[in-house]
């Protein structure tokens, strides 16, 4: 009999300006080049902005991962953002990546698996370190000014970033839970994190 494994899951019951999460990096921020990746479900629909991930420093939001009004898409780093049409998020779990690389200005994204088409952006651009990582809110100022009207609802997990670029097979790998190269920014088998708010940690069997 094969040997079960579990999983952390963060579930956002509700709409709030007051709950979500903290994540603590394994280190800086510092980056050229990224790869992030999270498995989410929501049944938020309709005109609506959903924040996925949430980078800021004291002065810049530094990455943020939005659905947008749309139900496109997109990354920000520290101004303008990329934008992708592609299926749009719902109840069913989706595996989501984003890519980015300083020195091409090379942007994707990977929805189980599969990849989006590769768009040019913030060429020679570096993310800088000292800021907080939040899931579940945008925050307009550093650590506050939350709008729930911009909150996640739904589950998030399996949060892993590298600072690197990874190729298209090893982004998918990542999606069938191979977990190589190992995450070097976020590992969610071992990212500590602080909970804020009415947020459940549920521990889900595989």
């Amino acid at each position: 009999m094969s040997r079960s494994t579990t999983t952390r899951t963060l579930v956002f019951p509700t709409e709030s300006s007051t709950s979500y999460v903290e994540l603590v990096p394994q280190k800086p921020l510092n980056l050229a080049a990224f790869t992030l990746c999270m498995r989410v479900a929501t049944e938020l629909s309709g005109e609506r902005e959903v924040i996925l991930f949430a980078y800021r420093t004291r002065d810049y939001d530094e990455l943020n991962v939005w659905r947008e009004l749309d139900g496109r898409l997109s990354f920000y780093l520290s101004g303008d953002g990329v934008f992708f049409q592609v299926p749009q998020l719902g109840a069913l779990e989706t595996h989501l990546c984003a890519t980015w690389d300083s020195k091409s200005g090379a942007a994707a994204l990977f929805l189980d698996g599969k990849r989006s088409v590769t768009k040019i952006y913030k060429k020679g651009h570096t993310i800088q370190p000292e800021g907080t990582v939040l899931l579940g809110q945008d925050p307009d100022s550093y650590l506050g000014d939350f709008d729930e009207n911009q909150s996640f609802v739904g589950e998030i997990s399996d949060v892993n970033m590298w600072d690197q670029a990874l190729s298209d097979s090893m982004v998918h790998n990542v999606f069938w839970g191979h977990r190589v190269p190992r995450p070097n920014v976020f590992d969610w088998e071992t990212t500590q994190f602080k909970i804020h708010g009415q947020v459940e940690v549920i521990n889900r069997e595989l």
